[in-house]
């Protein structure tokens, strides 16, 4: 997007400018016309006024309006004449301005310079340091987008998809209706309306079909909407407008959301009435650019009101009904910084939002915040080709077809700003680490397979010393896959994995039990061999010591497990005499465990049960076998503490 579409959605960069002696220019600039203030500017320059102020301003005037090789030139005058003087702002917009002309290497110097000055003040600063992500991994991301500009696209500025009714709305200077209309001082280009386009059976092309919202449209700018799940409720970006301009105290007109409800007509036509301005609108800051989520509950916007981090903000709203909503509130420091972020798109699975604020290729990047529980991840640069060196945002997509549109002001477009279609290759692949379930201690030299559904081996590896494990496989989206995990004296283990439908990777952590521990009933246990006792005694014989000897050393190698021991006997004899037996062996058992060396607090506790506990159908009076009564003879050793 060229900037100066961001000021037709009116949510752009406010600072405190310094005047300048040129009036005439500095009226031209306060109210947004940039082109001309550019060239008043550049005549008083030319007369030999070069000052820092007007340096800055005819920087900013060409960098508000994407002319960044000429905000490029301008800025590094300013800072060659001023460089202690110079606000950190002004090394960042030269940075972005470089990065515009594609020289990435003078502009990582620039934003070190930044950095530097601003250090920890700007979230800007800690994103653009270089120290975990650079421009180079941006440039190396995969490419997995394939951009087709739109035959709707004209010389001048189209922008702002969204999907409605199988068709796009979208925003556009030309207007087929009108041989001349009023132009906008910004950009010298015709106000802003909205069009509906048919989208093609590829889903690659779309085709002018017919102007929309004819009931809401004004003489000024109309663009960036959203609908309501049903359809039935609009929400657009409109100038503060309401018979006239309305302006602020700076004399900016600043933006509104506004709703609108469709009316069916006879003819099978919609028309959308009842117009109300939101709530949350303001005379004195703008609000844009909406969003709503699948369920219909909240609505997402960008502003610069009160609580802003940065030049503008992604917000959010819980939409409670009859144009009631909730306070709004700051999506935070996860998703905003101190630069801009604009467009935001909601889907069940991801925030897509437009950002200067994190590093990028130059301009408005996109970016991709997956949603996990409930929360916004970090968000990642989706890469190029969707991404350029000049501005790119408005990214809508079908997360089950992975088609959808995004825009940009790219060299190689039509004009000004263009839509295009896109289709995202989804592929994923999958690593994790092994660990050891008890401890949490990482697992080196663990076997892990990797199968398809059908349970074919696909791919095979061996987890690292740090237990990390990685397949070089590339994988399908959407589909389930199995990992497998074995290691001597651990008991095997496997996870199921369904991959998600967006290009990634997936960690898939898996925790190997020892080989002496069971899950049994939602229990965790400590598995050995039958401990025997002598007829009617409950002294500790060789052969149990032995089997005892793998609780001990189990015990010394997981320091803080903590067991419970329970002793059960068959149904024969006397119910009190087993219960007492019973006991008696449970106590012997945990004497035996002190003795070797056991702490005895890391016993909690040493009961026997006799037969009120048996595990088959074996009670007083039924016939069984002795296999079937010894399954009731048991010591269980359960693990209450890790």
């Amino acid at each position: 997007m060229k900037r100066r579409i961001t000021i037709l959605v009116l949510l752009i960069i406010q600072m405190a400018f310094s005047q300048t002696k040129n009036k005439a220019a500095d009226a031209l600039f306060d109210k947004m016309y940039y082109v001309e203030a550019a060239k008043s500017y550049e005549m008083s320059i030319n007369s030999g006024d070069n000052s820092r102020e007007i340096l800055q301003r005819i920087g900013d005037a060409h960098y508000f309006n994407t002319q960044m090789r000429r905000a490029s030139n301008w800025y590094g005058k300013l800072i060659a004449e001023y460089p202690n003087e110079v606000a950190p702002e002004y090394l960042f917009r030269y940075a972005q301005s470089l990065q515009g002309i594609q020289n990435y290497e003078l502009a990582k110097k620039w934003m070190k310079a930044f950095a530097a000055k601003q250090k920890t003040t700007d979230v800007r600063a800690q994103n653009y340091s270089l120290k975990n992500v650079t421009i180079e991994d941006i440039e190396n991301i995969k490419p997995s987008f394939v951009l087709e500009n739109l035959e709707i696209n004209s010389a001048y500025s189209d922008f702002g998809p969204m999907f409605y009714k199988g068709d796009l709305v979208y925003s556009t200077t030309i207007d087929s209706s009108y041989v001349k209309t009023s132009k906008y001082g910004w950009n010298d280009q015709p106000y802003l309306n909205m069009q509906l386009g048919k989208i093609s059976e590829t889903q690659s092309n779309v085709t002018f079909k017919e102007k929309f919202g004819k009931d809401i449209t004004t003489q000024y700018h109309e663009a960036c909407v959203a609908f309501s799940p049903d359809e039935k409720t609009i929400y657009f970006t409109r100038n503060n407008y309401n018979g006239k301009l309305k302006r602020d105290s700076k004399g900016i007109n600043n933006l509104k959301i506004f709703s609108a409800t469709a009316v069916e007509n006879n003819n099978g036509t919609v028309s959308w009435k009842d117009v109300k301005e939101l709530p949350f609108n303001s005379d004195n800051y703008s609000v844009g650019q909406p969003t709503v989520s699948k369920d219909g509950k909240k609505l997402y916007f960008v502003s610069d009101m009160p609580g802003t981090i940065g030049s503008t903000d992604i917000f959010v709203v819980d939409i409670l009904g009859n144009n009631q909503f909730s306070n709004p509130r700051n999506l935070g420091e996860k998703v905003n910084t101190t630069g801009r972020e604009m467009f935001p798109y909601i889907t069940d699975q991801a925030l897509y939002f437009a950002s200067d604020g994190f590093l990028g290729l130059g301009g408005l990047d996109v970016f991709e915040s997956r949603i996990a529980d409930g929360n916004f991840d970090s968000p990642s640069n989706l890469g190029a080709p969707l991404n350029s060196n000049l501005d790119d945002f408005a990214f809508i997509v079908n997360e089950e077809t992975n088609r959808g549109f995004v825009c940009s002001n790219r060299k190689t477009g039509k004009g000004d700003d263009d839509i295009y279609s896109f289709e995202r290759f989804c592929s994923q692949s999958i690593n994790g680490y092994v660990f050891d379930a008890i401890s949490n201690s990482k697992i080196a030299g663990a076997i892990v397979i990797l199968k398809n559904q059908n349970g074919e081996k696909i791919a095979e590896t061996v987890s690292q010393i740090d237990g990390k494990y990685q397949f070089g496989s590339t994988l399908n989206c959407n589909s389930t896959y199995t990992v497998e995990v074995s290691k001597d004296n651990f008991n095997s283990n496997n996870k199921s994995v369904i991959m998600p439908n967006y290009s990634g990777i997936t960690e898939v952590p898996i925790g190997l039990d020892p080989a002496l521990i069971v899950r049994e009933n939602g229990l965790l246990k400590i598995k050995i061999g039958i401990i025997f006792f002598d007829l009617d005694k409950s002294d500790i014989r060789y052969d149990a010591a032995i089997e005892l000897n793998k609780v001990v050393l189990l015990m010394h190698q997981y320091n803080s497990v903590v067991i419970k021991i329970e002793s059960h006997t068959d149904s024969r004899a006397d119910d009190q005499y087993n219960l007492e037996l019973s006991d008696r062996r449970a106590k012997a058992t945990r004497d035996y465990l002190i003795s070797q060396g056991v702490a005895p607090e890391r016993i909690e506790s040493a009961i026997g049960y006799g037969e009120t506990q048996l595990i088959n159908n074996c009670s007083n009076g039924v016939p069984c076998t002795e296999a079937q009564h010894q399954i009731n003879r048991r010591s269980e050793f359960i693990i209450t503490k890790m």
